[in-house]
């Protein structure tokens, strides 16, 4: 299909990130899925690449530009190449977004030059083991100092991406009970160093999918955290979070739409080189309405997906519009994925095809950042239902 959001730079982009995951990923990601994760040193790579000053200011080492579509580039190319870059997708999407929004110049000077060149990974730790979705009811706490220089961090967090290989990470934390009024009040933002005494990383979970990608269970005990790390405002971190959620949200919609696109091109190969009865079951009326019908729905979702872009770029995404690019982008990628699993017969459970990493890879699209039923109560609120 004719599309319209992506330039000549956007472009270019996309060869030389399709000519680097051939060279430095491709060839030994295998490796990768067996480990459980991305080597440390392959995010160094991917800052030497400049893949993750593209939103940063320029005075801070990075592109200094302001878009989204970047970000895009990567999910198709990662997603056509059955690859997946660990835990940096959290790196850019999720943290950096917190860091220009909040962090004073002061800040900025410390973070931002070290974020570029991968030397500091950053994550975001907002689920609790009893919480889930519900973020208002977290138990982490955070209290400030006698001497007022520094809080203490007390708590567990769960699911982290990239939790494994981060130096600092995003911290959700309590610093005054909810008020009477509104339970999501007294929750604030910390960017606390993963040296710090008292912090460590418990589990490397063992997911369904997403295996390059480390995610992990963390423990705060009397965490010292200085002042000077405090992200925003205290008490204002809910309302932080919520800002931020349309960009997480478009990010799984698009990523979604792109794992589509693929599994729909890794079946169309499949079925084109493999034989039976005699013929290619490409040949099959029945394989060909399936490709046909997967393709329609990945035409869709690639519109949903590219508008919400323009929309994001724009500074005029709603929560609503995010909610329902989500729920429809994840929802079609579920449905052809399956689909197109189904075309390469008993090789499409085997991991060594990129099919069945990509189906296993997808089901949690419609868990994280939200889950589909919680994107359907922003909906219907939206409709004033």
């Amino acid at each position: 299909m004719r599309r319209t959001v992506f330039n000549e730079d956007h472009e270019a982009f996309r060869e030389t990130i399709r000519a680097f995951i051939e060279a430095e990923v491709v060839p030994v990601y295998d490796e990768w899925f067996a480990a459980g994760q991305a080597p440390r040193d392959f995010y160094y790579k991917l800052g030497e690449l400049g893949v993750f000053g593209i939103n940063v200011p320029e005075e801070f080492g990075g592109a200094g530009l302001d878009t989204h579509k970047f970000e895009a580039v990567l999910y198709e190319e990662t997603s056509r190449a059955g690859v997946n870059f660990g835990g940096s997708g959290v790196h850019v999407l999720l943290a950096l977004p917190y860091i220009k929004m909040l962090a004073t110049d002061e800040q900025k000077k410390r973070y931002l030059p070290k974020f570029v060149t991968g030397e500091e990974m950053w994550a975001l730790a907002m689920t609790e083991p009893g919480t889930g979705s519900d973020v208002a009811g977290m138990k982490t706490t955070a209290k400030l100092s006698e001497d007022g220089t520094h809080y203490v961090l007390n708590g567990a967090k769960t699911f982290i991406t990239g939790g494994v290989h981060a130096d600092r990470v995003i911290v959700c934390a309590r610093t005054s009970a909810p008020s009477a009024e509104d339970r999501r009040f007294g929750i604030s933002l910390f960017a606390v160093d993963t040296k710090s005494e008292g912090y460590s990383i418990g589990r490397k979970l063992d997911k369904l999918g997403l295996k390059t990608s480390d995610t992990a269970e963390l423990a705060f005990v009397d965490v010292k955290v200085p002042v000077e790390d405090l992200l925003g405002e205290e008490n204002k971190g809910f309302y932080y979070l919520g800002a931020n959620l349309p960009s997480e949200r478009w990010g799984i919609a698009f990523g979604a739409y792109a794992q589509a696109a693929a599994a729909v091109r890794f079946a169309q190969q499949y079925v084109t080189e493999r034989t039976v009865f005699g013929k290619p079951v490409a040949h099959f009326q029945n394989t060909k309405f399936e490709l046909a019908s997967c393709q329609a729905e990945v035409d869709a979702a690639q519109a949903v997906a590219d508008r919400a872009l323009e929309a994001l770029d724009a500074g005029e995404l709603t929560p609503a519009e995010a909610a329902s690019a989500k729920l429809f982008c994840t929802e079609v990628a579920h449905r052809v994925i399956d689909r197109c699993l189904q075309l390469h017969g008993g090789y499409g459970y085997m991991n060594e095809y990129p099919i069945a990493r990509l189906y296993a890879d997808n089901r949690v699209n419609r868990i994280y950042g939200g889950t589909s039923e919680v994107m359907k109560s922003i909906i219907a609120k939206s409709m004033g239902l």
